[in-house]
């Protein structure tokens, strides 16, 4: 649904103006607007290197929910006919924003992505810490220049406006730096450590516990993850353990190291 929200804000809003979305979509739109080829066709094949990156470097499930994603807007696009609701630019480009920040607001919620700068922003966000939001911004900026220069400013200036509308709406439905601390207790610590460390990048500390009432033993994992992989975690947890207790707090700060340590 996401998905399907970003497209209708692309081809009845953003692209009969020439307005521009961010990221590779943007860059998808300018190939649609300057070649023959279809913005979905172009969205797709300029997202699936990015796509066989991320695979390597992110979640089994975030991926594949983003590499889902990718595959309904570029459908989408390719279908869907290219409609001017509206007469006014700038109304379109701020509704088309806010229609764009809604649709990658549920994806992200929903564990996933859009493809493109999102993907190569997480991976750097995760590497070296960056707020995911200034590498975001900073890559947005090459759409708006390219913009200019290819079309005219005013259309640039439209597609900042577009830009600026849609991080603001994805902000107001997905806070994404928000970091948490988990506490899971289990009486299938083992079970759940292998398939935490197997499908997700953060490390966990596994302590040792013993229930109040019950006396029985217990292991308490704890783990600390950015916001946009909580219901990747709470799904892994109850795929092992559907009765596990977990406490869920939000973080203020982290010292020493955030990232699961190398293998070398």
């Amino acid at each position: 649904m996401g998905s399907l929200i970003v497209v209708v804000g692309f081809n009845l809003f953003l692209i009969p103006h020439e307005v521009l979305s961010s990221g590779l979509s943007g860059i998808s739109m300018i190939l649609g607007m300057i070649t023959p080829v279809n913005t979905g066709l172009a969205n797709f094949i300029l997202n699936l290197p990015l796509l066989i990156i991320g695979y390597k470097q992110l979640g089994k499930k975030f991926i594949t929910n983003s590499i889902f994603s990718v595959i309904i807007i570029s459908l989408g696009l390719y279908f869907v006919p290219v409609h001017a609701i509206a007469t006014d630019t700038i109304l379109s480009s701020i509704f088309g924003g806010a229609l764009t920040g809604l649709g990658v607001g549920i994806v992200f919620r929903c564990s996933g992505s859009t493809g493109g700068f999102d993907i190569i922003g997480i991976i750097i966000s995760r590497k070296r810490d960056f707020p995911i939001g200034f590498l975001l911004s900073t890559m947005n900026a090459i759409v708006i220049v390219i913009s200019g220069f290819l079309f005219d400013w005013d259309s640039a200036l439209n597609t900042l406006v577009s830009i600026y509308v849609t991080g603001k709406v994805v902000d107001a439905i997905y806070t994404d730096h928000v970091k948490l601390t988990l506490m899971i207790i289990t009486g299938k610590g083992q079970e759940m450590r292998q398939h935490l460390l197997n499908n997700l990048y953060r490390g966990l500390t596994i302590m040792d516990g013993v229930g109040g009432y019950s006396n029985d033993k217990r292991n308490v994992l704890m783990t600390v993850i950015s916001r946009y992989e909580l219901n990747e975690v709470k799904n892994l947890i109850k795929e092992v353990d559907p009765h596990a207790f977990v406490n869920i707090t939000q973080t203020i700060e982290v010292m020493g190291l955030f990232h699961r340590p190398s293998p070398d």
